[in-house]
């Protein structure tokens, strides 16, 4: 009980340093940024006033961290310390209290921005990874039960196709195919369930090829095994021995892929997102927020992402344990 204590501290302090490292960097990233968000949301015609009082509003007339080195009127640079009074300091008290700040642009809570739109890309992303692994795991036994025939070679054509082509050519070719020429499915929006079909495919695509090679390697490792020997031996049928003994084992190694790829999917969508107009944080982020230099919504939606992809690494994580008892034990 004592070590099972400490290992979930641990987690959780490894969690939060990341957290804090990632939006450290990104504050970082951000002030280097050359230009002033205020004349870039306000345009060219603002004036002074108008800027100032932005600025002000914002905190953007605060310096950005605990110390700077200005300049001194001879161009030298000296020094600073400012304590407390700094953006990043600021930034973080709000995070403590469940406040992102306030857009920009809009001048809405940020949270509110990204939770109007994660439910999109979270929607998007399980539906492309149950897409690549109903794909994935058929194929992949298939291909490493008959091992150097034609149905392993098919199977590997298909996952060289699936990696080769990016989400940018797969998309517009589903869209030319299924919403142009046959018009069965819509080209944008997420208006009707079916809407997700397309962007989901398109993301789902590359991954599918990635697993079906994973499943078809591991397959083939475990059925070397002795403990498929054993089973054969004792005359249970050829698919309990695959189906539930070899792919138990088997699927680890993807399980491991895919906890990580569900991250990937969540901070990856965005150019699905944009073929497809689907309405999702990875759109949030591009359009609204790094093209109209909106700081506050760039923070906030590389903060939710990186928590997205933590949490999907440690239920990764516990999954991998219930798969391999060894795991458990030590």
């Amino acid at each position: 009980m004592k070590y099972k204590l400490l290992g979930a501290l641990r987690r959780i302090a490894i969690l939060l340093l990341v957290v804090w490292t990632v939006v450290s960097l990104v504050t970082l990233l951000i002030d280097l940024v050359p230009g002033d968000p205020a004349v870039a949301i306000l345009g060219e015609q603002a004036t002074p006033e108008q800027v100032a009082q932005f600025r002000e509003k914002h905190g953007l007339d605060r310096p950005p961290f605990f110390f700077s080195f200005p300049r001194d009127p001879s161009g030298a640079r000296h020094f600073e310390w400012h304590g407390l009074s700094n953006r990043y300091t600021e930034y973080w008290w709000g995070l403590l209290h469940g406040d992102m700040g306030r857009s920009f642009r809009t001048d809405e809570p940020v949270i509110k921005l990204i939770f109007a739109r994660y439910p999109a890309t979270i929607e998007l992303a399980i539906a492309a990874l149950l897409i690549a692994v109903a794909i994935a795991i058929p194929l992949g036994v298939l291909a490493g039960r008959h091992k150097g025939t034609w149905i392993d070679s098919f199977s590997s054509v298909l996952a060289l196709v699936g990696i080769s082509l990016p989400g940018f050519v797969i998309g517009p070719m589903l869209v030319y195919l299924f919403a142009v020429k046959l018009g069965w499915l819509s080209a944008s929006g997420r208006f009707y369930p079916e809407d997700i079909i397309l962007p989901a495919i398109t993301l789902g695509a590359a991954l599918s090829a990635i697993l079906t090679r994973m499943v078809r390697s591991s397959v083939i490792e475990e059925l070397g095994e002795d403990y498929v020997r054993t089973a054969r031996a004792k005359g249970l049928s050829e698919n309990k021995v695959v189906y539930k003994h070899v792919l138990k084992n088997g699927l680890i190694p993807v399980v491991t892929i895919l906890g990580l790829q569900l991250g990937v999917l969540l901070a990856g969508a965005i150019i699905t997102e944009k073929i497809f107009g689907w309405p999702g944080i990875g759109l949030l982020l591009v359009e609204d927020g790094i093209n109209k230099r909106d700081y506050r919504l760039i923070q906030g939606c590389v903060l939710v992402i990186s928590v997205t992809y933590i949490l999907a690494n440690t239920l990764t994580d516990m999954v991998y344990r219930w798969l391999d008892p060894r795991i458990r034990v030590s």
